[in-house]
């Protein structure tokens, strides 16, 4: 079965709970999810951005950076992986030409947005949106590219900013009806609007918890009574480990020492466990 097929078997089930979704930038986040459990995973562009190159998420990376961290990410591990493609990178012919490319890479999902280019994080202040019309016309071009028709296509908008509620909630049904599998209102700003999203569009819906973002701070339990059948996590775990980076190098250049974090690492045994070191070695083997 492809894990575009898996994907879409997880999607069937979102009525009883949510399809939660850690955000990853790096393979070694990957892994880390799959050990965990998680049944599919998220790359976010801005943990792509600030993970791969030390940027911000305004527009900065092209198809080929997110191609090329989705196949980075799809070498090892086996989990259906939704990847965030930005605007598209480009008009509809564009948008078609990546989607055919992210598809070969080994997506599962492609999740396309209308903001202008260069784009920025959904959460950041004045974002700007393409017009409804060509914005249905990149997702179409989308839906239309697709060689594998499990793959899924995620139509995300970012209208509320700079044109409110109402507008965000009538592209979203354009997108449904140009062949979106999944809508995406993004940085809804109150428990009121996610409450109108979730009454007001059919599903699968997804929504997104930016910690300290626009959106208001709640689990995935909490999302899927209002509606949301899809919940993703893009930035936590970089986040976490940003902050635990920035301390530890704090404490290694005041103090020359590591020995205060030995508690706080993996294990040279854990970290080889993690990234599978026994399965390389007995290819070795088997080699020899």
């Amino acid at each position: 079965m492809s894990n575009a097929k898996t994907l879409r078997k997880l999607l069937a089930g979102m009525d009883v709970a949510p399809l939660v979704l850690p955000g990853v930038g790096t393979p070694l986040e990957a892994v880390s999810a799959q050990a965990a459990g998680f049944k599919a995973i998220y790359i976010s562009g801005y943990a792509v951005a600030a993970w791969r190159h030390g940027l911000p998420d305004i527009g900065l990376l092209g198809a080929r950076d997110t191609v090329n961290a989705l196949a980075a990410i799809t070498r090892v591990v086996s989990l259906p992986v939704i990847v965030d493609a930005d605007t598209g990178y480009g008009g509809p012919a564009s948008v078609h030409a990546n989607v055919r490319l992210l598809e070969a890479a080994g997506a599962a999902a492609i999740q396309i947005e209308d903001q202008t280019w260069p784009k920025r994080c959904g959460h950041m202040a004045n974002k700007e949106v393409i017009s409804a019309d060509d914005a249905v016309l990149k997702v179409a071009a989308a839906v239309a590219a697709r060689t594998n028709p499990d793959t899924v296509i995620i139509a995300r908008t970012d209208a509320i900013g700079p044109l409110g509620l109402d507008e965000a909630i009538k592209r979203a049904r354009m997108f449904g009806n140009a062949g979106a599998d999944i809508l995406f209102i993004d940085a809804p700003q109150s428990v009121e609007q996610l409450q109108t999203i979730g009454k007001s569009l059919p599903g699968p819906l997804m929504v997104n918890m930016s910690e300290a973002g626009l959106t208001p701070a709640m689990s995935a339990q909490e999302f899927h009574k209002l509606g949301f059948g899809v919940v993703a996590f893009p930035t936590a775990a970089l986040r976490v480990a940003a902050n635990s980076i920035d301390q530890l190098f704090a404490d290694l250049k005041a103090t020359g020492d590591t020995r205060q974090w030995m508690d706080r690492m993996l294990t040279l045994d854990d970290l080889n466990k993690l990234v599978n070191i026994d399965h390389y070695l007995e290819i070795d083997n088997r080699t020899l």
